[in-house]
């Protein structure tokens, strides 16, 4: 009797084992922290270390709530959470500087089971813009708020709000000041970044055990922007798109292109329309139609099936994933 008992005890929990593989075959979420000119001689080992060790917390932040049965929506917003609190991305904590000193940020979420997106843009108290952006998804009739709006409406919907000062952080600083010094020996700013420029935009792309796919996307922008500049990465169809039909995307690079190009959505209509898959699709628009353009940066994505893509022009994308049994992946440099 005992024999059987253990026995019936085994094959319960073999049937238990093989179906939480099964229920979670297909959970993934992938990553980005920014692409541009990275190069391994320029990047020390102790910061490649920080960056690597920020963006396993963000994947394996994330990836505990999808395991847990968590939402796609969750899972995004806790990821990027993780990066906007850390000074080493241009988003949050990290944003980068605009001409008159202040950081404005911008962020989006969208939803690819209902097509509901959010942004904010141009905000400079909202700690974390994500949180900002799913509220207004979630909780307005709008897609997109701005400026003093957008923070009036956050306030109400109770995200946390801080003083400016909590953006300041050195590096980004000299970083202002170095670009104004370029700019007025070039007598002018041509609006193009230079040789050392990072878009250290983030930005995240889960699957959840639903199937229901979110794309997310954080910025502080462009380093001595002017004039109110907005980049791609709250534009619902150029920085950030999803759809279950097809994929989620979230880009990274100079917005101005990727405005221009659609990007992220003709992605998922090169998937939808010509039948490609999600690395092809990517790799026609940043490879080829943004190339020509003369635009840099990269893409990072997911399909329902839950398979990851990435592609970038640039010398370099921090990125990674992790999927189901698998450990975070992390990559920065050409491979």
């Amino acid at each position: 009797m005992e024999v059987v008992f253990r026995k019936l005890i085994f094959i319960l929990l073999m049937i238990f084992y093989c179906s939480s593989i099964g229920f979670s075959q297909h959970i993934a979420l992938v990553i980005h922290g920014g692409a541009g000119n990275i190069y391994k001689e320029n990047l020390p080992d102790s910061l490649e270390n920080l960056y690597r060790q920020k963006m396993e917390e963000a994947l394996n932040t994330g990836f505990a709530l999808l395991s847990q049965g968590g939402t796609s929506l969750d899972a995004v917003r806790a990821t990027i959470k993780v990066m906007e609190d850390s000074p080493l991305f241009n988003a949050g904590k990290g944003a980068v500087f605009t001409n008159e000193g202040t950081n404005e940020m911008d962020a989006a979420i969208m939803d690819g089971a209902s097509l509901n997106a959010g942004a904010v843009s141009g905000v400079r108290h909202i700690k974390n813009p994500i949180d900002a952006a799913i509220e207004v998804m979630l909780h307005s009739p709008h897609v997109m708020l701005s400026g003093s709006g957008a923070e009036d409406f956050a306030k109400s919907r109770g995200v946390e709000l801080v003083d400016p000062e909590y953006f300041y952080t050195e590096k980004r600083y000299q970083q202002l000041l170095k670009a104004k010094q370029a700019e007025s020996q070039e007598q002018g700013s041509t609006d193009q970044p230079n040789k050392e420029y990072k878009f250290g935009t983030v930005g995240a792309v889960a699957l959840d055990i639903h199937g229901n796919i979110v794309a997310g996307t954080s910025t502080g922008g462009m380093t001595n922007k002017r004039y109110g500049r907005i980049g791609d990465s709250p534009i619902i169809g150029a920085g950030t798109y999803a759809n279950n039909k097809t994929c989620g995307i979230s880009a990274t690079g100079h917005g101005e292109y990727f405005i221009r190009s659609v990007v992220a959505y003709d992605i998922s209509a090169l998937m939808e329309y010509k039948g490609l898959n999600i690395q092809s699709a990517a790799d026609v628009v940043i490879q080829d139609k943004l190339t020509k353009l003369g635009g840099e940066g990269g893409v990072i994505g997911l399909d329902a099936e839950g398979n990851i893509m990435f592609s970038f022009n640039s010398n370099g994308m921090f990125r990674g994933f992790i999927k189901a049994l698998n450990q975070p992946n992390i990559f920065i440099f050409k491979e």
